[in-house]
């Protein structure tokens, strides 16, 4: 009771001195925009359901998953399962669970005085001659007995222990940030992954169909020069236009494949167990109302952000702990038991004590101690530089992001609009071959077109669709 009583008083004592920095959490950006040469509030409308026009709405919340505003349920059950099962998930929460045991281990380690139990037994013999007393006769051997509790603590004087834990605790926060990004960053994967999938889909079925409406006019040309209607250059060019053609859908369904595997990957599974369910561009509806985050939200939310802000907590709790090591440590002992010469009088009482205390200051190190606190400020510095860089980097993404997206339903709106009308280039093309006006020939050169521009819009629309979700992901909303 005696020794726990001086280690609580002591520890009162000394627990109010701290250096090293405090860490107080930065400031967030003071500006309301993200891009330069003003800020778009929305998106130009294309002609098509896919072609509605977008509206940022400025300070609105993010949905928790904001991949749900896709309205795919397919989607939803896909970002579910890779979060379930994809070993890069589980592997960033064991290493959380890691860093949690390891900050445990710490707390109870330093905050804590460590008790240990002993118990011993030994036999001895004493030579009273080689203690210089010759005449006193030899006993025999005999056995020693003990059982002692033994007790230590290091008081924290300059609140090396505490910088100790603080640091840990704020390598667990990173950790926990870490986490959360793998899982988001696994989530906006597998989205890219099923708009590319859809996208890919599209192109393999209009690049068929097109492959279809030129042979039926090589054969029409086959037919034409069998008769002498046509050069043989003119039908080697079409034959070669064909084949290049005709080249370009084995590359696709190979890029196909590949998003198979990957997204059997990102759901744990191997590319054999490949889902053979295929995202088509109409599974997926575009987000008209995208929420933006204000930047001083944004680096609130964002994990990347929040993670480089603990290793900047880290650092500072460092420089604390490399102060302090230049001034004196104190560590109070104590210890009490039983020795006996029998094992069953153990038990009779406590017959032997001790307690103590040791101070130790560091003198002469080599200059070691001033170059790791040298070192500790060194890493502080580069950890605030870090931490802004990220800052800049999402601020970057978010902006990049807004302007790319408005591009898109720019390209789409023109996109849409060349499809229509080569689309209405080919209903008239047909009225005048029905009408004996053209020849069947130029029919199918207008269907073919109206296939092309058609896998143009296709396209285009996918690319919204992906450069919208990159957009949501950079904003970044909590799992």
């Amino acid at each position: 009771m005696c020794i726990r009583s001086a280690l609580v008083l002591s520890a009162t004592l000394f627990a109010g001195c701290t250096v090293g920095p405090d860490f107080h959490r930065p400031a967030p950006p003071t500006t309301d925009l993200y891009t330069s040469g003003g800020q778009p509030e929305g998106t130009a409308a294309a002609p098509g359901e896919a072609g509605a026009a977008q509206r940022f709405v400025i300070g609105a919340e993010l949905q928790r998953h904001w991949w749900e505003a896709f309205q795919c349920e397919a989607l939803n059950a896909l970002v579910a399962d890779a979060l379930a099962h994809s070993p890069t998930a589980r592997q960033a929460r064991a290493r959380l669970r890691e860093a949690q045991a390891d900050l445990a281990a710490q707390n109870g380690a330093i905050l804590l005085p460590s008790v240990d139990a002993q118990l011993g037994a030994t036999r001895e013999k004493v030579n009273p001659a080689a203690l210089g007393f010759s005449n006193v006769p030899a006993p025999p051997p005999f056995n020693i007995y003990n059982a002692q509790v033994n007790v230590s603590y290091t008081l924290d004087l300059l609140g090396a222990n505490r910088r100790l834990l603080e640091g840990a605790r704020a390598q667990t926060e990173y950790q926990a940030y870490e986490t959360e990004a793998a899982e988001l960053t696994l989530a906006a994967n597998v989205v890219a992954a099923a708009i590319r999938q859809a996208d890919l889909a599209a192109q393999v079925e209009y690049t068929g169909r097109i492959i279809g409406a030129q042979s039926r006019q090589l054969a029409i040309s086959e037919e034409r020069f069998e008769s002498g209607g046509l050069a043989l250059e003119d039908l080697d060019t079409q034959r070669s236009q064909l084949e290049q053609l005709r080249a370009t859908l084995p590359a696709l369904n190979a890029q196909r494949h590949q998003v198979d595997h990957l997204l059997a990957v990102y759901t744990g599974k191997p590319p054999a167990a490949a889902a053979g369910a295929v995202f088509r561009l109409t599974d997926l509806k575009l987000p008209t109302d995208v929420p933006l985050t204000l930047p001083s939200e944004l680096v609130r939310r964002r994990p990347d952000v929040r993670a480089s802000e603990a290793l900047w907590h880290e650092a500072s709790a460092n420089v604390g702990v490399a102060t302090a090591n230049l001034f004196p440590h104190l560590t109070i002992s104590g210890s009490a038991g039983s020795e006996r010469s029998e094992a069953s009088q153990l038990v009779d009482g406590t017959n032997v004590w001790s307690i103590g205390a040791s101070l130790l200051q560091p003198i002469f190190h080599g200059g070691e101690l001033q170059a790791k606190k040298r070192s500790a400020v060194a890493a502080y510095d580069a950890a605030a530089e870090g931490y802004q860089q990220t800052v800049l980097e999402s601020l970057q993404q978010v902006a990049d992001s807004l302007r790319v997206v408005e591009a898109d339903a720019l390209t789409l709106k023109s996109r849409s609009l060349a499809a229509e009308q080569s689309a209405s280039t080919r209903t008239i093309a047909q009225q005048r071959f029905e009408a004996g006006g053209i020849s069947e020939f130029s029919l199918l050169d207008a269907e073919r077109q109206e296939l092309q521009t058609g896998l143009d819009r296709a396209h285009a629309e996918a690319q919204r669709l992906a450069d919208t979700a990159a957009l949501m992901h950079a904003l970044n909303g909590l799992l």
